[in-house]
């Protein structure tokens, strides 16, 4: 990938699926990679191709000008970083794990308290895309160590992107869009299962999704543009309509033999937003049902 032009020392935390496939592509990169682990044998793969191990985490702090640590959450990252705190001073830490925006900003304060310099941020692929130009990558934090750091940090992906100075953008924007995620494979899931209770292959409709999330990433500008508004009442599918289709829900669970019990946190969703007189607006004025009055 293009970017970098002089080798950064960096040191890489956690060596998961992910944290391997970060340090594979610093290593791929030319930078001179640490790599430290709970389980130290699983350095091994990564010294063959030219990764240097850490004996301790202070070790490995020490080694880097930039630290990615990709642990599971952010009190794992802080608990595995302690021994090393007095090493962290004047360098730059990017966070790469899950967790809430909450924990982000907890994150940075110990960060801070610290002298390091904080980046939170957030993998929006799988290992395997590491590395590749259209891999999205997103940052909250301090803009200096952005700039700083631009060009190594992308070689992890090409669609890397600095959300602002505060550190907990990257926890907020992984929850936002994320929360799509589950909601859409058990969908599928439910697909697939009716599909296989009539002895067809699940293989059978993965194009036919396929369009349909390409229907639904077309709509999504006009839902958000509907919301940012805050008018609702030109819609191209109404709550009313999808709050009419529960009935065939129950149906088709009835017919398939499916367990269609996670449908009705929806359905009631549905039903208060015709409460509140959105029967006839926009499915987005969902949003201003799931907003809590502050």
């Amino acid at each position: 990938m293009p970017g970098h032009h002089h080798p950064v020392p960096v040191t890489v935390l956690g060596l998961g699926s992910m944290g391997s496939a970060l340090a594979r592509a610093f290593i791929d990169a030319g930078h001179p990679t640490t790599v430290w682990n709970r389980t130290a044998s699983k350095a091994a793969p990564l010294v063959a191709k030219g990764a240097v191990p850490a004996r301790t985490v202070q070790e490995a702090v020490g080694a880097g000008r930039l630290v990615v640590a990709c642990l599971t959450t952010y009190d794992d990252t802080i608990e595995a970083l302690r021994p090393a705190a007095g090493v962290l001073d004047g360098r730059a830490l990017v966070t790469l794990n899950s967790g809430s925006p909450a924990g982000a900003r907890r994150m940075a304060a110990w960060a801070g308290g610290n002298g390091a310099r904080f980046l939170g941020g957030a993998v929006k692929n799988v290992p395997a895309a590491v590395g590749a130009e259209s891999t999205l990558l997103y940052y909250g934090g301090d803009p200096a160590a952005f700039e700083e750091f631009e060009a190594t940090l992308r070689v992890l992906g090409g669609d890397t992107v600095h959300l602002g100075p505060d550190p907990d953008l990257a926890a907020l924007y992984e929850m936002a869009v994320g929360g799509t995620l589950l909601p859409a494979l058990v969908g599928f899931f439910q697909g697939a299962a009716a599909l296989r209770a009539r002895g067809l292959d699940a293989a059978s409709m993965v194009g036919f999704s396929v369009k349909w999330f390409e229907m639904i990433n077309s709509v999504l500008p006009v839902f958000a543009e509907e919301i940012d508004s805050g008018d609702y009442s030109e819609p191209a599918s109404s709550v009313g309509m999808f709050l009419a289709g529960a009935a065939h829900d129950e149906e088709f669970g009835r017919e398939a033999g499916l367990d269609v019990e996670w449908h009705k946190p929806f359905h009631e969703l549905l039903r208060r937003a015709v409460e509140a007189g959105h029967g006839g607006d926009s499915i987005s004025a969902l949003t201003e049902v799931l907003r809590k009055p502050q």
